[in-house]
């Protein structure tokens, strides 16, 4: 078994190495990639020893990476409840036990999305005052920092009025420690801007979030539209799982067509292809800006511990930028914050972005 050497008081991610669907090199790619931006940072990786020792040595990250032997492999066809059965022996359970025993600050996985949300949920269980955890994502965005936070992204179809205030609550503190925004503005999706539109449930999250919102210490900018989740007027936008996730995969795919037909009309004729070449430059920003790798990882919310599910399909640059943000996450103790924001949304600046901390927001 390889052991990093101790490093005390570093950061520690635990990585399951055997979920995504491009297999264990890609994770190790990522991994790589991590550990240039931060050599500090050290890493639990739970597979196959056979599999991931020979991976591990090819890179040289014996000196950062423990290897921690699992026998077994959560497929994607795989349920969550013979996961919670029966995965005992998997990467996956190892990784999000590596949280649960404090050897780990954050876990990060590119497996089936369901069953790490089981594992995660028996192993780790909600914190006090979450009836629903949630996924958060980043949504891209006009807004300084490049994308918005948006969540449920699909951990649960249902959300009630309570549900949806606690996800502004989460979302408010994963905004915060995750880009540095001392009072994000919170929208709650619906079909329309006018209060009387809308379910009873969200009619009543709205007048709920606006009492909470002095108290919780964000914005509350009342309904906001599909057309808003690009928007530059709202920071973190609040829905159900089943809403969430279903605007997740339409985006995707609308990106995806979207690129589809401007590499069809760069390419259909000689001219075309000449513009192309002109408008390389500003097409590449455009591509970089809108590259889904750089904003991978969806993060747990509402548990006793932080996991970060990265894309099933990331290469080495999208299992990076997971890491990437567990490391964020770790470095401002988002688990500490979030508890005590969920907590008592009356507790002033407890989840503060480390930029701004002072002795007046600590109190």
């Amino acid at each position: 078994m390889a052991t990093a050497p101790d490093a005390s008081g570093a950061i520690v991610i635990s990585i399951d190495a055997m979920g995504g669907d491009r297999g264990p090199a890609a994770v190790l790619d990522g991994i790589a990639l991590a550990a240039r931006k931060a050599p500090q940072v050290r890493f639990v990786v739970h597979g196959p020893e056979s599999e991931l020792a020979p991976l591990i040595a090819a890179r040289k990250l014996g000196g950062c990476c423990t290897l921690r032997h699992a026998t077994d492999v959560v497929t994607m066809q795989d349920k969550p409840a013979q996961v919670m059965r029966n995965g005992k022996n998997t990467s996956m359970w190892s990784a999000i036990d590596s949280v649960r025993a404090h050897e780990a600050e954050v876990a990060v996985s590119c497996g089936n999305t369901g069953a790490l949300m089981a594992v995660s949920m028996l192993r780790l269980r909600k914190m006090p005052g979450v009836n629903r955890p949630a996924i958060a994502s980043f949504w891209p965005s006009r807004n300084p920092a490049g994308v918005n936070v948006m969540l449920d992204m699909g951990a649960d179809v249902k959300a009630d009025a309570p549900d949806l205030l606690t996800y502004a609550l989460m979302g408010t503190s994963y905004a915060r420690n995750a880009l540095g925004i001392v009072r994000p503005r919170v929208g709650l999706l619906n079909v329309g801007t006018e209060e009387h539109k809308g379910t009873p449930e969200l009619k009543a999250a709205y007048e709920m979030m606006g009492r909470a919102q002095d108290a919780g210490q964000f914005e509350f900018i009342g309904f906001v539209e599909g057309n808003d989740l690009p928007s530059d007027r709202v920071d973190v936008i609040v829905t159900d799982g089943f809403t969430g996730n279903i605007a997740l995969k339409t985006g995707e795919g609308t990106a995806k067509f979207a690129g589809a037909l401007m590499r069809e009309a760069f390419t259909a004729t000689l001219l075309a292809r000449l513009g192309a070449l002109l408008a390389m430059g500003p097409l590449n920003r455009l591509k970089a800006k809108i590259d889904p790798r750089r904003a991978n990882g969806g993060v747990f919310l509402g548990l006793n511990g932080t996991v970060v599910k990265s894309h099933g399909g990331a290469d080495g640059t999208g299992v990076a930028a997971a890491i990437d943000l567990a490391v964020r996450l770790a470095q401002s103790g988002f688990a500490a914050k979030l508890a005590a924001r969920v907590a008592s949304a009356s507790v002033s600046g407890q989840d503060a972005p480390q930029a701004v901390e002072t002795s007046e927001t600590l109190k």
